[in-house]
């Protein structure tokens, strides 16, 4: 027969209220152990707390009293060859053209050509209504027949006068006749022979506006004055134009789109070193990545101001075999002003560099006078210092003249930039 288990101890109630356990009764029964856990727990916490705490400080006074590291440097190698000094500046490609315009008023009543045609010298244009013209040449035609009848009238008076005034002549040494009759016959003549002077100018004078009735009427048809093409066209079929004070113009021509010109602004800071017959290349946005030659063949001595902004107009030819290039794009050009060949180049980068580690004196502001870091000879060394004559520069690199030979190996930049 099993004992019977052991029933366990009353637990001591008051008013419903559980009471505490005795100690004794806590650690025999094992329920003091996870509040030991607990406290070994946050002690081996505490101490690895302050361990890092301490490590880190450590590094950074490790840190603050370590020498830097030596700086790398970016190293570009000094170079001979050729240097092309140049000026860029902007502007537009334009063609020769020519306004055609109308001398005389009326409505437009014939329009063969259109916008890029190409027409020839002397080619039909336009034509204006001709008939006001035309009766202007009948009506002139008229004065001058009138006119000239009033020649032949006023020769016959003075014809008659002429012969009139020899009888009274002739007849006054006779003494047939008075003093006073010989004078009258003598006025009577003298005013004939004016009035056929007369006559003869109006004549003239008939005739030249018969001439320029009919220049007039030539006018009515407008022809070409070159051989190219059309570029505008400013009127339309029975439209009239007015030509007043100002020429109406009718068209626009180009007179040859394989030679065009283009102009562009030089800044007054560079239009001394800008000459007619340097050869220049320009690049416009139409065709990316291609050059035009070109050339400057005049360079304006007429300053234009804009902005307080001083440019000099300078005037490129350029070849367009192709028809590649359109009037009026705007073009990017380079004028080569100086080509030296043969030269010890340096990056303009090794002149604006100062190396981060290296207190380098002031240099002697001296027109022409510049400075570059040379290389490190051994790993750890410190940059030396040199002092070079400039010459030309394209931007990109600059002559050196003298103070540093070919080959030498020259500061640009640290690894990573400063």
């Amino acid at each position: 027969m099993e004992p019977s288990p052991v029933p366990p101890p009353p637990v001591a109630t008051h008013n419903g209220v559980r009471a505490p356990l005795a100690a004794d009764l806590r650690k025999h029964l094992g329920l003091d152990r996870g509040a030991r856990i607990r406290a070994r727990a946050w002690q081996i916490g505490k101490y690895l707390a302050l361990a890092a705490v301490a490590a880190a400080i450590a590094a950074v006074v490790w840190r603050a009293r370590r020498p830097p590291p030596a700086p790398t440097y970016v190293v570009a190698t000094v170079t001979r060859g050729e240097l092309r000094v140049a000026v860029v500046a902007t502007g537009r490609v334009e063609a020769t053209t020519v306004d055609v315009g109308a001398e005389v008023s009326g409505r437009i009543v014939e329009l063969p050509v259109d916008v890029n045609a190409k027409v020839t010298r002397g080619q039909l244009l336009a034509v204006i209504d001709r008939e006001q013209l035309q009766a202007a040449v009948t009506q002139a035609q008229a004065q001058v027949a009138a006119a000239q009848a009033t020649v032949r009238q006023a020769k016959a008076t003075a014809v008659e006068a002429a012969q009139s005034a020899a009888r009274t002549a002739e007849l006054a040494g006779q003494a047939l006749v008075t003093t006073q009759s010989v004078e009258a016959n003598a006025a009577t003549r003298a005013r004939a022979v004016a009035a056929h002077e007369v006559a003869v100018a109006n004549a003239r004078l008939a005739t030249a506006g018969l001439a320029a009735a009919r220049a007039k009427l030539d006018k009515a048809t407008i022809l070409s004055p070159i051989d190219g093409v059309v570029l505008a066209r400013q009127v339309e079929p029975g439209q009239t134009v007015t030509a007043g004070f100002t020429t109406p113009v009718l068209f626009t021509l180009a007179a040859d789109l394989t030679k065009m010109t283009l102009t562009i602004d030089v800044d007054e800071a560079d239009v001394g070193r800008v000459h007619e017959g340097d050869p220049a290349t320009f690049t416009v946005d139409a065709y990316v990545g291609r050059s035009f030659p070109s050339r400057v063949v005049r360079l304006s001595n007429q300053p234009t101001i804009a902005q307080n902004v001083v440019t000099y107009e300078a005037r490129l030819e350029v070849a367009n075999p192709d028809g590649a290039l359109r009037p009026g794009m705007t073009a990017t050009a380079t004028v080569i002003t100086e080509v030296r060949s043969d030269v010890v180049l340096v990056p303009n980068a090794a002149l604006r560099f100062t190396p981060p580690t290296v207190r380098a004196p002031p240099l002697e502001a001296k027109a022409g006078t510049g400075r570059v870091w040379l290389a490190p000879a051994r790993a750890g060394a410190a940059p030396t210092a040199a002092v070079v004559q400039l010459g030309a520069s394209d931007g990109l690199q600059t002559e050196i003249v003298t103070g540093l030979p070919a080959g030498a190996s020259v500061l640009v930049d640290v690894e990573g930039g400063r």
